[in-house]
């Protein structure tokens, strides 16, 4: 079972310089989204992108089955957190899903709303703020999403280290780990498997200085298209979109849980605080934790927050449990405590 560790008897701080960062970045992301036309909505998400974790399909259905419009939203969990800050005085968004430290994040900046869902009491308490901040609906297992008929005659690699290695040049990507989350957990999975720790970075910044020599593509945002397509043969990414593409896609694709190990970790949702729309948020986030819906998650190749049984033929289309032994859980609140000084450290380091 995934726990979520604290010091007792210790209250995390207010983070205001992290609040007054992004606070300033999501006015320049207010700006950016300011010319795209309105559109009418039952409710909005903050970072519901139709191709990440089957996010389309999922907003299918509860217009479906609730008769509720949530406009698709393709920002990344920073780029949504630092829109709410902004918006704080005059909320926007109703619900957003973020990478956990994110969450933590959200909470600590003062702009969730306590909200516990149906099924809130079938999700282990270290996967949950205990007053409904925030709570896990799924998980995923982060390694590495590969094209193989876009890798050129290179093998596929069976570890972080293989990409170092020049014949990998121009044929690896991951998104910017100082912005969006699945990027910070890339960094967090290669930091331990290469010996180091959440109070010790400087394994993860070392291997992503020495991977600049193989031209790495560094998105910001959702890249299942562009790996799909070939633009992007290796991805840091999750199993779920991985399996997504090998089983739904046309072409050749797989999944690879490295050698040296890597991490499984939480995707959680919040309700914002002032929500425009309260009821049709909290109907949707009812429904994402919903039998119905955490079964969604699981055919799309997510854990589920809730224990539910996995459907056969989805259990059989995942990697060997032996496997996903090399994936471990690591402690959430001290990788979110740590996010900063990372993200310092790359920006300062990898050019």
């Amino acid at each position: 079972m995934l726990t979520l560790q604290t010091r007792p008897g210790t209250t995390r701080p207010a983070l205001p310089r992290f609040a007054a960062r992004l606070l300033a970045a999501g006015a320049l992301a207010a700006l950016a989204f300011a010319g795209q036309p309105a559109r009418a909505a039952d409710a909005i998400c903050y970072n519901c992108p139709p191709e990440w974790a089957d996010w389309g399909a999922m907003l299918k259905a509860i217009k479906a089955d609730l008769g509720i419009d949530v406009p698709q939203d393709n920002k990344n969990s920073g780029q949504s957190l630092s829109q709410i800050i902004a918006e704080k005085a005059s909320p926007v968004a109703d619900v957003a899903y973020l990478g956990v430290t994110f969450g933590i994040k959200a909470k600590d900046a003062g702009v969730t709303q306590p909200y516990e869902p149906k099924g809130f009491a079938d999700i282990p308490d270290g996967l949950k703020d205990k007053d409904g901040n925030w709570f896990t609906i799924h998980s995923g297992t982060l390694g590495l999403f590969v094209n193989k008929e876009a890798l050129g005659g290179a093998p596929v690699p069976a570890c972080w280290a293989d990409l170092l290695k020049p014949q990998y040049k121009g044929l690896v990507g991951y998104l910017d780990p100082t912005s969006a989350f699945v990027g910070y957990v890339g960094a967090v999975a290669v930091n331990g498997a290469m010996g180091g720790s959440l109070d010790d970075f400087k394994p993860a910044v070392d291997y992503f200085k020495k991977l600049q020599a193989n031209q790495p593509i560094v998105p910001k945002q959702t890249s299942y298209a562009r790996v799909v397509s070939g633009e992007i043969p290796i991805l840091f990414d999750y199993d779920f979109n991985a399996y997504r593409a090998k089983y739904s896609e046309k072409g050749d694709f797989a999944f690879v849980i490295p050698c040296e190990g890597t991490v499984v970790v939480p995707y959680v949702m919040t309700m914002v605080k002032g929500a425009p729309h309260p009821e049709a948020a909290k109907k949707m986030l009812d429904y994402v934790l919903s039998d119905k819906g955490q079964a969604m998650w699981a055919k799309a190749y997510l854990r589920p927050a809730r224990a539910i049984e996995l459907p056969k033929e989805v259990a059989s289309r995942f990697l060997p449990a032996a496997d996903y032994a090399r994936a471990k859980p690591v402690d959430y609140a001290k990788m979110e405590a740590a996010q900063k000084g990372f993200s310092e450290a790359y920006l300062a380091t990898v050019k």
